[in-house]
């Protein structure tokens, strides 16, 4: 099947390497109540992520351009699986804690720049005859954010109905994922320069990332797609946590599903909106994040668990319209030099989103959760019409795309 269809096999590996990243941020209230974590504490887990996300978001990219897709993204399932066996001894303190979100970030570092450039590049006529230009977009958004479902999914359920939630999720993690390391054997190498040699620095170059496009379109609404997903699943059930009492795991379960789910959903929508003459696309996705901040703040100022729900619908939407056609624009401007590591430098600008509410915990108090949502809101609104005015601009050539 993966010889007819080689886009399967690096699907599978993007969902399970994007289940290990977020199969933990259900489970935060589980820490802050049983081991009685702080909720600054608790955010740093979620922080630390982006530690070991970001460089691999610009390293791996950029090496997979020189030296293959494959051995790069085989790495990543190798620190997959590591992740998953060092949360799994959570209990034993935070050490184990931070060391497994910070592989996990490597791991999704990895799958992000680099399955998503082999899903583009495999989803092509030449694998694929008849297939459209945007599929390879399509399917990596939609391979992570059904992943990131499945993998909360999975371990809020365990969490909140067994008494095994500080370990069970992450073994089920490992059995489902060792495969991979078979699978991705199965599809064909699209990189095939036999590594380029020089300096290290020299190999790390993305011309591209210089591209005006690049920098006044795409960098504008990039750290808001994981802003929004860090605030509606990771944050907002904490804020709430005095209101869901016991429930707190499943709420927070719900609201990661629903919001991934509805992330999904509207891709569809999302390749509609995407247009190649304009930033069409980004501009109703910052629009509907914004929107969405407002629910929230609502919620969080009237204690509403069902305004929260709303949040999360909202604030998924924007999150899934502004992943495809972030991702669209990135493959626009990138030549095939280059992609991947520029699709990682654009995960990696995205994934800053998720220091957020690490940032919002660390200043309140002095300043009050409202009034830094309100900020939160004008600033949305802000780089909504930094795009708007910019969404003409800078178009890619041709050839350049």
């Amino acid at each position: 099947m993966s010889r007819r269809a080689p886009w399967r096999p690096v699907f599978a590996v993007m969902f399970f390497c994007s289940w290990c990243g977020n199969q933990f941020s259900p489970l935060l209230l589980m820490y802050k109540d049983v081991q009685h974590y702080s909720e600054l504490t608790v955010n740093m887990f979620l922080g630390v992520y982006v530690l070991g996300l970001a460089p691999a978001l610009l390293v791996a990219g950029a090496l997979s351009d020189r030296h293959g897709r494959r051995p790069v993204l085989t790495a990543g399932v190798v620190t997959a699986l590591l992740a998953s066996a060092s949360l799994a001894l959570g209990a034993l303190g935070p050490v184990p804690i931070y060391a497994g979100r910070l592989l996990s970030g490597i791991t999704v570092g990895i799958a992000m720049a680099v399955g998503t450039s082999w899903m583009k590049e495999v989803s092509s006529p030449r694998y694929e005859p008849g297939v459209d230009r945007a599929a390879g977009a399509r399917r990596a958004s939609l391979a992570f954010t059904l992943g990131s479902a499945a993998g909360a999914l999975v371990a809020g359920g365990i969490a909140q109905f067994t008494v095994f939630g500080e370990e069970l999720p992450f073994v089920v993690h490992i059995l489902l994922t060792l495969p991979c390391l078979w699978a991705v054997l199965r599809v064909p190498e699209t990189v095939v320069t036999g590594g380029e040699r020089g300096p290290l620095r020299e190999q790390l170059r993305i011309p591209a990332a210089a591209h005006k496009r690049f920098r006044r379109v795409v960098m504008v609404a990039a750290p808001w797609i994981f802003a929004a997903a860090a605030l509606a699943y990771g944050y907002l059930p904490v804020l709430l946590g005095d209101e869901t009492g016991e429930w707190g795991l499943g709420y927070a379960t719900v609201l990661t599903v629903v919001a991934l789910g509805v992330a999904s959903l509207v891709q569809p929508i999302a390749k509609r909106l995407h247009s190649l003459a304009s930033a069409r696309g980004l501009v109703a996705a910052l629009g509907t994040i914004a929107a969405g901040l407002v629910v929230l703040t609502g919620a969080v100022a009237f204690r509403s668990l069902l305004l929260g729900l709303v949040a999360a619908v909202v604030l998924g939407a924007g999150m899934g319209i502004a992943l495809v056609s972030g991702l669209l624009e990135v493959q626009s401007i990138a030549s095939p030099r280059d992609l991947a590591g520029l699709t990682g430098m654009f995960y990696a600008v995205a994934y800053a989103g998720f220091l957020v509410p690490t940032l919002l915990a660390a200043v309140t108090p002095p300043l009050s959760t409202i009034g830094l949502f309100v900020a939160l809101v004008a600033l949305a609104g802000l780089s909504a019409l930094m795009l708007l005015l910019s969404s003409t601009k800078h178009l890619p050539r041709p050839a350049e795309a």
